[in-house]
C-alpha cells in the first residue's frame, strides 16, 4: 500500500500541472442522470412517473467527457446503447467504471460497435481490481480463451487512488463508499464526478478543493442506507464550495424537476438527461 503522503504530493503536483495545461474546453454530457431502475419506474404511477416534462425522464446514470480528440464514457449502464445513439457518438477513446452494479456495467459489451467502426482497434477500459472481477464473471464469454467471433475488443487498464493519465489528460481518483461497497469518483481539471456514495472521508476530500464544477449524487428527500439524500448532497456542497454543482442519480422520489429546482441554491442545478455543459 502506498503512503498516504506520496499520493497527496502526486495528486497535489498532478492538479497543479492540469491548471498551467488547459488551452481548451471541457465538454460534459449528462448520457443519463436516472437511480438504477431509471425514471419513470416500470409499473410506477406517481407524479414524476407520469410527467410529461423530458426532464424527469432520467436513464441510468453515466457522463460523456470531450476534450480535444479524447472522448471518455464513465459507466456503462443497460442504457448504453441508447445514450450512444441519441447523442451520435462517433468515437469512443476509452471507458472509465466507477463500480460493478449492474445499473453501471450491464451496457459494456455493447462497446462492440467502435470494435466494428475502427476495424478492430481495442477500446481501453479503466477499472478497479473488483469490477474487473465483476465483469469477467458477467461477461464471462469477453474474456474467454476461445474468442467467439464479434465480441468487445477491450484493453483492461487497472486503476486504484493513483492519478492516471488517458492521452493529455489527467484523472483524479476519488476513493468513495457506496455503504461497504468502495466506489470511484474521477475529478479531471477542476471537475468532479461523483455517483454512488454516502461517505467520503476527510483525505478524499482534499481532493475536492477549488472544483469549479461538481457533479453529486442526490437520490431523494428520505435517508438512504447507500446514497446521499438531497440534504447531504448540498452539505457536500456547502462544505466544498465548488462554484457550480448538479445533482445527479435521480430517483421517482426526489420529486418533478421543475419544483425541486426552485428549492435549491442559486451555484446548484438538477442534472438532466443530455444537458451539456463546458468548462
Amino acid at each position: 500500500m502506498q503512503d498516504y503522503s506520496i499520493i497527496q504530493n502526486q495528486v497535489s503536483n498532478s492538479i497543479n500541472i492540469i491548471a498551467k495545461e488547459r488551452t481548451k474546453s471541457m465538454k460534459i454530457t449528462f448520457l443519463g442522470t436516472g437511480t438504477s431502475q431509471g425514471v419513470p419506474i416500470i409499473a410506477c404511477n406517481c407524479q414524476v412517473c407520469l410527467s410529461n416534462n423530458p426532464k424527469d425522464k432520467r436513464l441510468r446514470s453515466s457522463i460523456f467527457i470531450q476534450d480535444g480528440d479524447l472522448n471518455v464514457v464513465i459507466d456503462t449502464g443497460p442504457d448504453f446503447r441508447t445514450q450512444m445513439l441519441r447523442e451520435n457518438i462517433q468515437d469512443l477513446s476509452a471507458v472509465l467504471f466507477t463500480h460493478e452494479h449492474k445499473d453501471h456495467t450491464a451496457g459494456f459489451d455493447d462497446v462492440r460497435a467502435f470494435n466494428f467502426k475502427y476495424n478492430g482497434r481495442a477500446v481501453p477500459i479503466y477499472l478497479s481490481e473488483q469490477v474487473e472481477e465483476a465483469l469477467r464473471r458477467d461477461f464471462h464469454y469477453i474474456f474467454s480463451n476461445k474468442a467467439y467471433p464479434g465480441i468487445p475488443i477491450i484493453k483492461l487498464n487497472r486503476i486504484d487512488s493513483t492519478p492516471f493519465k488517458i492521452k493529455h489528460l489527467t484523472f483524479i481518483p476519488i476513493e468513495l463508499l457506496h455503504f461497504k461497497m468502495p466506489v470511484l469518483g474521477f475529478r479531471i481539471n477542476n471537475f468532479c464526478y461523483i455517483t454512488d456514495a454516502n461517505q467520503i472521508e476527510d483525505k478524499e476530500l482534499e481532493k475536492l478543493k477549488n472544483l469549479d464544477v461538481l457533479v453529486i449524487n442526490a437520490l431523494r428527500i428520505e435517508k438512504h442506507l447507500s446514497h446521499f439524500t438531497l440534504a447531504e448532497a448540498l452539505d457536500m456542497i456547502n462544505y466544498l464550495k465548488p462554484k457550480q454543482a448538479y445533482l445527479t442519480h435521480i430517483s421517482h422520489q426526489l420529486g418533478k424537476h421543475n419544483e425541486v429546482e426552485k428549492m435549491l441554491p442559486k451555484n446548484v442545478n438538477l442534472a438532466y438527461d443530455g444537458l451539456k455543459i463546458e468548462i
